[in-house]
This record gives C-alpha cells, sequence and structure tokens, in this order.
C-alpha cells in the first residue's frame, strides 16, 4: 500500500506548472469516440489514474490508443468492434457515463455498466436518462448496466431540472448527431463544458452557446478526428494557490486561465492574500494574518465544489470564525473528521461546515476520503507541525498527477513510500 508522509512547517516558494483539467480530458477522451474517420490527437492530457483507466476502456472497446510523447494521446476509433462497455474500469469511475452519449450518437445504441467515483453523495444519472429519452432513445437499467437504444435520435428542447456538468455534457455528446437543432436549458456552464463543446466542433460538431444558460447543437451526420489541447485545470491550480496562501508561501502557478480562477483569487484576496494574475499565470503571496470567511460552493462561476475541502484546511488556521456551505454534494465534509484528528475545530451542522481557526494543526495518521478530500490532507500535512501520514492515496492519483513531485520543487519534505 502506497502512502505519502509530509514533514509540515515549511513555507512552499517557487513556480509550479498547471497540467490538463481532469474534469475535461475524462469526458474528451470517451466523446473522441465519435470519429468515425481519421484519429484524434490529443494534447495536455493528464497523467492521472482516471486518463489511465479510460485508456483501457477506449481500447476494450476496439480504439487504437498510443501515447505519443508526455501528454499527448492519439486515439483512432474508426474500427471500434462493440457497444458494450462492462468492465471493472468502466464500473470504478463515474466519468464512464460519457461513453452512453457517444456510442449512442455513432451507434444508436449502447451498454455501459452504472459507474462509480468518490463517495460523496448521491449522484443519480436521471437528468442523463431524461435527456437521451428526449432524443428518441429507450432507456432500461437491467443487472447494473444502462442499455440505450434508438432508431434515429431527433432533436428536442430539453430543460434540466437542476444544473448537471454530467447531464449537460452527455446530451451535448449525444445530440451531435440527432437530426434537427437540439436545445439545452438550465445547463452547466464550467469551464470543462466549453472545453468539450469546442473539441466537439473541431470534430465537425455544430454547438454554440456553451459556457451560458443555453446551449444550441445542430446536428450533423458525422463527426471526424481531430487535434486538440486540453485546457489547464481549474481545480489543481486552485488546490496550488490555497496551499500557497496555508504556507504563508510566494508561489507562481502558471499554464493556466486566470478568468477560470475569480471565484478563488476573490475568496483569497477577502482573506488578505495577495493575488497578482498575468495573461497565463498567478501569484499568491501572504504576508499579514489572513483572516476567516464565509464560503458556499455553487456551480461556476461560483466557488468550486471541488476546492471546497482544501479551503476548509486554509480556514481551520486562519483567525477567526468561518462558515463553509456545501451546496452541491451532501457528504462533502467528510475529511472534516480526518482534519479533527490533527487538532482542527470544526462542527458540521447539515451542509454547512462551523470553523474555528486554530494556531496549528499537529501531523497525524489521515485518511484520503475521497480525491479532493486527499488533496486538502495534503495542504494539511504540509501546514502542520511534525510527520502526516496519508493513506488511500489512490484517490488523489485520479486526478493530481505526481502531486508529491510538484510540491517537492516548491519546497516542502513529502515523499511517497510503500508500507
Amino acid at each position: 500500500m502506497e502512502t505519502l508522509i509530509i514533514n509540515g512547517g515549511g513555507t512552499l516558494r517557487g513556480s509550479v506548472e498547471i497540467n490538463g483539467a481532469k474534469n475535461a480530458a475524462v469526458a474528451i477522451l470517451p466523446a473522441a469516440v465519435l470519429a468515425s474517420k481519421s484519429k484524434c490527437v490529443i494534447d495536455n492530457i493528464p497523467d492521472i489514474e482516471d486518463v489511465h483507466c479510460l485508456e483501457r476502456i477506449l481500447l476494450d472497446l476496439g480504439c487504437s490508443v498510443k501515447k505519443t510523447s508526455k501528454n499527448v494521446l492519439e486515439i483512432d476509433a474508426t474500427d471500434i468492434n462493440t457497444v458494450n462497455a462492462c468492465t471493472e474500469d468502466v464500473r470504478r469511475m463515474r466519468a464512464s457515463y460519457y461513453f452512453i452519449g457517444s456510442l449512442l450518437a455513432r451507434f444508436k445504441k449502447a451498454k455501459v455498466e452504472l459507474p462509480g467515483g468518490c463517495p460523496i453523495g448521491v449522484r443519480p444519472i436521471d437528468q442523463h436518462i431524461k435527456g437521451f429519452e428526449a432524443l428518441g432513445a429507450k432507456v432500461t437499467i437491467e443487472h447494473g448496466a444502462v442499455l440505450v437504444e434508438a432508431e434515429s435520435l431527433k432533436a428536442a428542447n430539453i430543460f434540466f431540472d437542476v444544473v448537471s456538468v454530467g447531464a449537460t455534457i452527455n446530451v451535448m455528446i449525444a445530440a451531435t448527431m440527432a437530426e434537427g437543432t437540439t436545445v439545452l436549458e438550465n445547463v452547466a456552464k464550467e469551464p470543462h463544458v466549453v472545453d468539450v463543446a469546442n473539441f466537439l466542433n473541431s470534430m465537425g460538431a455544430d454547438i454554440k452557446g456553451a459556457g451560458t444558460d443555453v446551449i444550441r447543437i445542430k446536428g450533423v451526420n458525422e463527426l471526424v478526428g481531430c487535434n486538440y489541447s486540453v485546457i489547464p485545470d481549474q481545480i489543481e491550480a486552485g488546490t496550488f494557490m490555497i496551499a500557497a496562501a496555508a504556507t504563508k508561501g510566494d508561489v507562481t502557478i502558471t499554464n493556466i486561465i486566470p478568468k477560470h480562477l475569480e471565484s478563488i483569487s476573490a475568496k483569497l484576496i477577502e482573506m488578505g492574500a495577495i493575488v497578482e494574475e498575468d495573461d497565463d499565470s498567478i501569484r499568491v503571496t501572504v504576508d499579514n494574518k489572513l483572516r476567516g470567511v464565509n464560503v458556499k460552493t455553487a456551480p461556476y462561476p461560483g466557488f468550486p465544489t471541488d476546492v471546497q475541502q482544501p479551503m476548509s484546511v486554509l480556514l481551520s488556521v486562519t483567525k477567526g470564525r468561518s462558515l463553509v456551505t456545501e451546496s452541491i454534494w451532501e457528504n462533502r465534509h467528510k475529511h472534516t473528521d480526518e482534519l479533527k484528528k490533527m487538532g482542527a475545530m470544526i462542527k458540521v451542522e447539515g451542509r454547512t461546515a462551523i470553523i474555528d481557526g486554530v494556531e496549528n494543526l499537529e501531523g497525524a495518521k489521515v485518511i484520503a476520503t475521497d480525491l479532493r478530500a486527499g488533496a486538502a490532507m495534503v495542504i494539511a500535512g504540509l501546514i502542520a507541525n511534525g510527520e502526516t501520514e496519508i493513506v488511500d492515496i489512490e484517490h488523489i492519483d485520479r486526478g493530481y498527477p505526481h502531486i508529491e513531485e510538484k510540491f517537492r520543487s516548491l519546497g516542502a519534505d513529502i515523499r511517497r513510500v510503500v508500507r
């Protein structure tokens, strides 16, 4: 079993480069299935376990997958030989459901096992199913698998009952080859939704409005391969911004899109940190004591739910009382029990964590209960006195490429060991 060992108390200094966005890549790779002619060459792919899992699923479907350089994947889906995605890899990750939309669009049928992912709350796919059915597909669930089939797909006007990134992307993918113009309303506006739409358009799709409240998709007869580069990871960047502030450091985060980070920058500035933006970088420094703030997660452009857990670590050592309200997932305060092992003063009431800042955290053995909680525990270890051991770090590897190497480059005392 691999664990991370951190000797905390140091200050992070230097520059760190951000990888491609996990949340975009895990939708773009399944969408590459739509290319019936020529291959897709996708750059800025993060070297994370979720991507490796999707590569194996693509191979099982009959695609050719080649890593041509460090962060470039070449995917040739012209000779797919099955529409059944029913493997352990499919079951273990949430984003495998994007294969439903892509296989349905290209082949008008698919069988995909119900996905897993982080245990952060109930994540139904009812809005996905609503969209597929509106496009004319028959959807059934049998023995833990989703079966979709349609004689043809017809455009529809679809209003999502809740704002869902997954449903927005999945139905958008499915509608790319539906006859007519599909209109999606009450959609998610996250940067990775826009990135997937841009990728599909590079393949020949006709999608307008991604990033706004309404997306219009004019169906086309076929999609072809393309060259594309994934956007930088908003969440990885936000994690390093918070780590810089928590360690009272001086860190420049490069290869980013500052606009995607505005809600995080605004909150750090409100706390008293110094945030300096450049065209494709952000520098975070702290030269005074930070003050507590209230945080409420919300769909983009609000404060990202995926950064809530790292932010709560920073607030746990910030003077005063802070409230962190999680409006997206109901079980996303599990990490607070691990923080309390380290001396944090946190009380959870429903979806709100009440945090009274303490002077210091103390090193302890803690668990990465999910992906973003794992990143939070790394930050907690960096600021704690003494040694922190983090177990179940396979969650971290799902979304943060070589996290210990990146933090070491900033001066952290962190290493991966096998127990």
